[in-house]
């Protein structure tokens, strides 16, 4: 690879993640200072998270350790912030920057993604088009993320004010899927 082009990696993470605009309200502003600039003053009013895509980063880890994908509608909007700078900075929540959790992203997006890398290397494959196939997936693992956690609010306005709330579905996921009782079939949104 010359010194010009970007790796795969690079690529994807220059792009910004989508979500559906149903999500904006109900969701990503409910639980997350999403547009709120860092130099606004502004009232925490219980949000749990700092930025929106740190609602969609949970959002794709359900959907991931759910095993399930679900396609965006049309009534789409972007974070409006790169992929690459999620995590950078150290948080107003107290948190840590945390950089290395995009490369996990991207290596699970990998894995989960069909395509043929040999095609890419040949060059038979664009990276750019691989990239859009990445954002793609990580995207439609995030839309049923944001499912789940729109029937969790349904079910429980509340439910996500504690501090384990996130921990707790994503750990539950996570052993439903080493006891092998994960069968991503879609109809099992209800029990989440």
């Amino acid at each position: 690879m010359g010194k010009s082009e970007k790796s795969l990696y690079d690529i994807w993470a220059g792009r910004d993640a989508y979500f559906e605009k149903r999500h904006e309200e109900n969701i990503i502003r409910r639980l997350s200072d999403y547009g709120i600039g860092a130099n606004q003053h502004y009232e925490d009013k219980g949000k749990i998270l700092g930025a929106g895509y740190e609602v969609f980063i949970m959002a794709f880890f359900i959907g991931l350790y759910s095993g399930n994908r679900l396609p965006l509608s049309d009534d789409i909007k972007k974070f409006g912030q790169p992929i690459q700078y999620w995590g950078n900075l150290d948080s107003k929540k107290g948190r840590k920057a945390y950089p290395k959790l995009r490369e996990y992203i991207f290596d699970a997006l990998v894995a989960k993604t069909d395509i043929n890398f040999i095609d890419l290397d040949k060059g038979i494959l664009k990276a750019t088009d691989v990239a859009n196939e990445l954002l793609k997936t990580m995207n439609e693992y995030a839309n049923y993320g944001f499912s789940v956690i729109e029937q969790k609010i349904d079910d429980n306005p509340a439910y996500f004010f504690s501090k384990r709330a996130f921990f707790d579905l994503i750990w539950g996921l996570a052993q439903n899927a080493n006891d092998g009782s994960q069968d991503g079939d879609d109809d099992k949104l209800e029990e989440w």
